[in-house]
């Protein structure tokens, strides 16, 4: 009994230093920005699972009232977005009157709102428990030009529209 407790006290521990802002290297992200950067860009990991962004503050407001037919209703019309725990966003107009953020998702091409709670500065662990960056959800910085360039080149060289 003394053993299995001392594992588990050695296992929290070793999951403490994971989830410093600068643990990105331990999680095994290495393209050489730290956790800081990214957030100093405007990066956030979402900690909620549920349709929890709209394009519209409204329909976020509309969502999180949480009544099982408002919320059917808008996922059934598109106006519900669900987010996912370690997803990675970037934030392109926070409302702090409101405690909202408009974030972009990689994959959605349309800006979305979403309550400002609902999204960490400190890097989260998705369902498959990786770390979302930039690199690998397509979120291109715009103050990157060689990533934008990059990714502007491959769009054009595989004929996407």
């Amino acid at each position: 009994m003394k053993i299995t407790m001392l594992v588990i006290y050695l296992v929290g521990l070793s999951w403490v230093d994971i989830t410093r802002a600068d643990g990105l290297p331990k999680m095994g992200y290495t393209s050489g920005r730290s956790a800081k950067d990214l957030v100093a860009k405007g990066y956030r990991w979402v900690t909620v699972d549920g349709p929890y962004a709209g394009a519209k503050q409204q329909e976020v407001r509309q969502i999180t009232s949480r009544t099982d037919l408002t919320e059917l209703s808008l996922v059934e019309t598109g106006d519900g977005y669900y987010l996912i725990p370690g997803t990675l966003v970037r934030i392109t107009q926070d409302d702090r009157v409101n405690g909202m953020s408009e974030v972009l998702l990689g994959g959605i091409t349309k800006p979305l709102w979403t309550y400002t709670r609902f999204l960490s500065a400190r890097p989260i662990r998705d369902a498959y428990g990786i770390v979302e960056t930039p690199d690998t959800t397509g979120l291109v910085d715009p103050g990157d030009t060689a990533t934008a360039a990059s990714a502007l080149n491959e769009r054009g060289a595989g004929g996407a529209p």
